[in-house]
């Protein structure tokens, strides 16, 4: 995986500066049409979830306005792909399909959303209802690549148009049929986030709803599980889910309408670098997922280093976001915490992490850095790993799991993923 460059500890501003040097210099300083820095400085307000009112936000004008989708504006180039695929009918809901003039809309809903039902790889409704279908966009993503690793997990390639996405499907165990399922929200990210993979893409793009529900469909059809009930989702492929919350949520009222794949919203887990206003909005949600923070640090001068979304949003206000977050009973945030070999390691780090989390229900996945080509840092220790959960669980009662990444072996571990 990664070629190890030399590594001086305790100092991140010069790891996440030298690691940023060597990404341009692989990738030739392409880091899509949308510089972190721009976006960081609109904090992307504006992107509601479309939820009240009637204005062309809203759900009222959705289902009209996905037929006329425009190219993005700022992008420069005439040979940048199109805002989205032809894939907008899978994320309309039973009343938008009604509105459109589709006849016994419940109906047609089920058998687009249920692959179980499909024939060949396809839905089968009504020629009128696939006229209209069609008229807003029924293709599915193609499978371009599908690599198996040997604990048995599987990194499927999916191709949206021009732009290719990632998922990392999952079985729990040899013959239970229980899987879970890695799916992308955007075309690589904006958050810039040292340690990561899909950084070195920088933002293409968002992916619709329609095309979330298509990426979950496709790989639901191509490889399981036998029944949704078996399936679990995590929004911890490519991109900031939350950056793109309006289309992630509507995708989720989609995937849990009862007429469709029927998924519980204690199934489904949204994973955020930190954008406090959006995990606000993310608990006001109906249905509303699991919430995981990617955390990654415990002062606010590493974390800002690692993860430029941390000058932005200081660990003070990140924690009282998740102190305010509305939680079921028994539900508890996950805290995702990769461990970086001399970095984000060492024992007052345990006991600043633990306090971090101390006023909030809670468990904490300590993932050990999944090396790769594009990031000069390294995973710690085995012997260090153990001796930071030891002191974690020294410090507080908590839940500490150390989270061992499947797919290393085809580079579709935590962190690893990336299209050029």
């Amino acid at each position: 995986m990664a070629e190890h460059s030399a590594l001086v500890l305790g100092r991140p501003r010069f790891l996440a500066r030298a690691n940023a040097r060597a990404r341009r210099a692989q990738l030739g300083a392409q880091a899509g049409p949308y510089p972190i820095q721009e976006i960081l400085r609109t904090v992307w307000h504006g992107h509601g979830t479309g939820t009240g009112g009637a204005g062309p936000g809203t759900e009222a004008g959705y289902a009209a306005r996905v037929r006329h989708l425009p190219a993005f504006a700022s992008a420069p180039l005439p040979e940048q792909p199109p805002r989205v695929s032809r894939a907008q009918a899978w994320g309309l809901l039973p009343d938008e399909l009604s509105a459109l003039g589709v006849a016994a809309a419940d109906a047609t809903f089920e058998r687009l959303q249920r692959p179980w039902l499909w024939q060949d790889g396809v839905p089968v409704v009504s020629k009128a209802a696939r006229a209209v279908l069609e008229s807003c966009g029924l293709e599915l993503p193609r499978v371009a690549e599908c690599k198996s690793s040997v604990d048995g997990s599987s990194k499927l390639l999916l191709q949206f148009g021009a732009d290719r996405v990632e998922a990392v499907h999952m079985p729990r165990a040899v013959g239970s049929g229980r899987v879970s399922l890695c799916i992308s929200s955007q075309v690589g990210c904006a958050m810039g986030c040292g340690f990561c993979a899909t950084a070195s893409m920088g933002f293409h793009r968002h992916l619709s709803a329609g095309e979330i529900v298509g990426q979950v469909l496709r790989v639901v059809a191509e490889l399981g599980p036998r029944h949704p009930s078996e399936l679990t989702l995590v929004f911890m492929g490519m991109g900031e889910p939350l950056h793109n919350l309006s289309e992630v949520a509507r995708a989720i009222r989609v995937l849990c309408h009862p007429r469709g794949l029927g998924l519980s919203s204690n199934r489904i887990t949204v994973s955020t670098s930190g954008l406090v206003p959006e995990i606000d909005e993310l608990g006001r949600l109906s249905p509303r997922p699991l919430l995981a923070l990617s955390l990654n640090a415990t002062t606010d001068e590493v974390r800002g280093e690692l993860m430029p979304i941390g000058r932005r949003y200081p660990l003070s206000l990140l924690r009282a976001a998740l102190e305010r977050f509305p939680r079921r009973p028994r539900e508890r945030i996950t805290i995702e915490y990769v461990l970086l070999a001399g970095v984000n390691d060492s024992n007052d780090d345990a006991v600043r992490l633990s306090d971090f989390c101390a006023t909030f229900a809670h468990n904490i996945n300590l993932i050990p850095f999944n090396e790769h080509a594009l990031a000069s840092f390294r995973a710690p220790a085995e012997a260090d790993v153990e001796r930071f959960a030891r002191a974690l669980l020294a410090r507080k009662r908590t839940l500490v799991t150390v989270r061992r990444s499947r797919g290393r072996d085809v580079q579709a571990a935590c962190g690893q993923l990336v299209q050029s």
